[in-house]
């Protein structure tokens, strides 16, 4: 049981600005208005295996979750993985040059591992409304990062 979403926004700024600011893990709660807090849990520059908690709140609850960088192909892509509970997350960001700017994909899954009969229940009725809620969120994200990358 998974459910995916895919969201692209176009940045007026080139694609080392924006990788730049997707990979600023340490400042990504000063960039971000949904990120409550990060916690560095790795040292060194971005790339694969840097890992850190980050705390957001959604739905009126916060929650952290332990992330690492499980992809990097600077300045082109990313993939970062979390796990909580039966849920394994994937978030890859894409940038492509394109009409004087980048175009930064972000494609967001969610994986239920062994999901229980109640896990299925809760998914068949509110899995659309909360994709709703994270596609929300993922857009102001983008937003936020395309803002931060043009003023760099």
């Amino acid at each position: 049981m998974d459910h995916k979403t895919s969201l692209t926004q176009h940045v007026n700024a080139p694609a080392d600005k924006v990788w730049a600011v997707i990979s600023d893990i340490p400042g990504s709660a000063a960039t971000l208005s949904g990120i409550d807090s990060i916690q560095m849990l790795s040292d060194g520059p971005y790339g694969e295996d840097t890992r850190w908690k980050e705390t957001r709140t959604m739905m009126w609850r916060a929650e952290t979750v332990e992330m690492w960088v499980s992809q990097a192909d600077p300045p082109r892509s990313t993939t970062v993985k979390a796990v909580q509970g039966r849920a394994d997350y994937t978030t890859r960001f894409a940038l492509a040059d394109r009409d004087g700017g980048t175009y930064l994909t972000l494609t967001f899954g969610a994986e239920i591992r062994n999901p229980s009969r109640m896990s299925k229940l809760a998914m068949a009725l509110l899995g659309k409304l909360g994709m709703r809620i994270t596609r929300r969120a993922l857009a102001k994200d983008l937003a936020e990062i395309a803002a931060r990358a043009e003023s760099l």
